[in-house]
């Protein structure tokens, strides 16, 4: 599975973004999707998850309220929409899939990987 992660930028805070996730094959629906970012000089973080069969998310509480993660099927796209975001949600955001649960909030969880996309948020 190829993931292509696109939708990164600079923003003010307060701005809204939305990340987009394209799987190469449509047997990503056997995946748990995840977003995942890293921070300059921090390890990677949950972000947030969804299970394609079945349309279950989970948030890390960081993204609660003010992130969403959905799909297309149509478009083999998962995306993540970032509301009302601060300049501590600045890293290189990352698009992954795995087998294991959606709760799964470890980045060794997942086995497949995009090339990330970066945000950055100004005060």
């Amino acid at each position: 599975v190829q993931l292509v992660e696109s939708g990164g930028g600079s923003v003010q805070a307060g701005a809204s973004l939305r990340l987009s996730c394209t799987a190469s094959e449509r047997s990503y629906s056997r995946f748990i999707m995840g977003w995942f970012r890293q921070a300059p000089g921090k390890e990677r973080e949950f972000v947030a998850a969804y299970k394609w069969n079945g349309g279950s998310t989970y948030y890390a509480d960081s993204a609660k309220g003010r992130f969403t993660i959905s799909r297309d099927n149509a478009k083999n796209t998962v995306y993540l929409q970032m509301n009302s975001l601060k300049p501590e949600d600045t890293a290189v955001y990352y698009c992954a899939a795995g087998s294991g649960s959606i709760f799964d909030a470890l980045p060794r969880m997942y086995a497949y990987w995009g090339q990330g996309t970066e945000v950055t948020v100004s005060s």
